[in-house]
């Protein structure tokens, strides 16, 4: 799931921050955050998540626990999938729209079912650089204070555990059966003794689950997976997991200047399943008349690296722009998504990429660009 930079005056800390200092770790200023971008490097952290399994710090991602008798309706308008079908234990990934179909933030949200009293409770898990903007959205969209929202961004660790291994480990350190848990499905547990969230979700393509807990439990729970020789791994090889998933990093690939269908998520827009909601309309039009451009993947013909914000060319003319990029440790090759017009973004079309000052081939392939042989469906 992305994120810029904010420009606070400090950076916050996670609960495990003094684990990755302890493990020589890497830091870089993220979302206002200092995180480790990587411990013993890239490449081994990132075959570590695609042959065995390695470990993220993601506490700096923003956490709501919400509460109220209309939760689900209140959520539907502001989101274009329908979540009328969630049933307790589901998860649905989606996207906060604004008016104009624009995407305020990609999240996840984990529908945790009714309380005794009927309210309908679930959990939010937003990006880091979005935080204060999607809680602001949040409580300006629901109405008459119906819907309660318990920000728990700086009280609770957050690890993901991603790999074809993940479930063997961590299974280890459950009561519970995990292995029997669906792909975005998520449940309570006990973990090492201490109660804890876990859900069979990522953002790396491969199997894998992320634990979310009180810090202390959080930092027992990472000492007990160096132990068991879980590969610690930082942002760097983050960004090249998820980018040879094809999923979009908001703030790069998403933004409020794109919509879901520009951006490859026509599967997050249940027009014909759900009533109104915000952007509807936009998203009516583009559905019928087609939208004017799509992100696409792009694969380079020789080594060079096609990065964020380089431009795409094609019989001379610029017609779009590199979002992400990079060289893909999985498949050997330089990959990149970007916005292209839809007269260009047919698989196979030929295009270049401008690279300081010179254009060097590149082709639409089909994303992603890679697919899990072990990732649970």
């Amino acid at each position: 799931m992305t994120e810029t930079e904010t420009h606070q005056s400090f950076l916050f800390r996670t609960p495990l921050y003094e684990l990755s200092l302890a493990q020589n770790a890497r830091f870089t200023p993220f979302s206002g955050w200092e995180m480790p971008v990587q411990y013993a490097g890239l490449k081994q952290e990132h075959h570590a998540v695609r042959d065995a399994v390695g470990m993220f710090d993601i506490s700096h991602m923003g956490k709501f626990a919400l509460a109220g008798k209309n939760l689900i309706e209140q959520l539907q308008y502001l989101v274009p999938s329908n979540l009328d079908s969630l049933q307790s234990g589901q998860a649905q990934y989606t996207v906060l729209l604004n008016s104009q179909a624009g995407i305020i933030d990609d999240i996840i949200f984990y529908y945790q079912g009714e309380t005794a009293t009927g309210k309908q409770q679930g959990l939010a898990i937003v990006n880091a650089a979005t935080t204060a903007k999607d809680k602001a959205w949040f409580l300006k969209h629901f109405q008459d204070n119906s819907v309660k929202l318990q920000d728990l961004s700086q009280e609770r660790a957050l690890i993901a555990v991603q790999g074809p291994q993940a479930v063997e480990v961590l299974q280890s350190l459950v009561k519970e059966n995990i292995s029997q848990m669906g792909a975005f499905t998520h449940q309570q547990i006990h973990l090492q003794g201490n109660p804890a969230f876990i859900a069979r979700t990522g953002y790396t393509g491969e199997d894998g689950f992320e634990v979310m807990l009180e810090p202390e439990a959080g930092q027992q729970l990472w000492r007990s997976l160096l132990e068991a020789g879980v590969t610690p791994c930082g942002l760097g090889a983050r960004d090249t997991l998820r980018l040879e998933a094809a999923m979009s990093l908001y703030g790069q690939d998403i933004d409020e200047t794109t919509t879901p269908l520009e951006a490859g998520l026509n599967w997050l827009v249940h027009l014909d399943r759900k009533g109104d909601f915000l952007g509807r309309s936009v998203l009516e039009k583009q559905k019928a008349e087609g939208v004017e451009r799509r992100l696409v993947g792009l694969e380079m013909t020789g080594k060079h690296i096609a990065r964020h914000g380089y431009r795409v060319l094609s019989a001379g003319k610029v017609v779009g722009e590199v979002t992400s990029g990079t060289f893909s440790p999985t498949l050997g090759k330089a990959i990149a998504l970007a916005y292209l017009p839809k007269s260009l973004s047919k698989v196979g079309q030929a295009v270049e990429v401008e690279i300081r000052g010179k254009t060097y081939p590149a082709v639409v392939v089909k994303k992603p660009f890679y697919r899990s042989s072990h990732k649970e469906s």
